[in-house]
């Protein structure tokens, strides 16, 4: 199924907001979770294109402007934030393909994992995400 320019960047705006749920999950984003995010973000989903009608420059841009304002203005909580790209997911499940579904998992447990390891409030959100992205 194609995919439109819309939804791409819908995409990925949710993304960005996915990665600043699991960084902020308990409550604070420290410098070692954002640094971590840019890299995952050039690692994996610049290379990632959902369709050839976004770049790859534009696709880390909205990842990490999503990303960064949300940090900066913190208005919106994290369970705003996951539901958000839930929603989004399910009004949209023909996009996420098994090999998405494990790209993404693989970036959230990285993020969780970049300061101190993985707190109580970031597992339980892993453990949220992985059952709806199998569902």
């Amino acid at each position: 199924m194609n995919i439109d320019s819309n939804t791409t960047l819908e995409f990925y705006q949710n993304l960005g907001k996915l990665f600043y749920a699991i960084a902020a999950a308990d409550n604070v984003v420290r410098d070692e979770e954002i640094k971590k995010v840019e890299e995952l973000v050039k690692e994996y989903w610049i290379h990632k294109n959902i369709t050839p009608l976004v770049s790859k420059n534009i696709s880390e841009q909205i990842i990490m402007s999503t990303f960064n304002e949300l940090n900066k203005f913190k208005s919106y909580n994290t369970n705003d934030c996951f539901s958000s790209f839930i929603s989004f997911k399910k009004q949209n499940e023909f996009m996420f393909t098994s090999k998405l579904n494990s790209l993404i998992l693989k970036t959230v447990g990285k993020i969780s994992a970049s300061f101190s390891g993985q707190n109580k409030a970031e597992l339980i959100m892993l453990a949220r995400l992985n059952i709806e992205l199998k569902k």
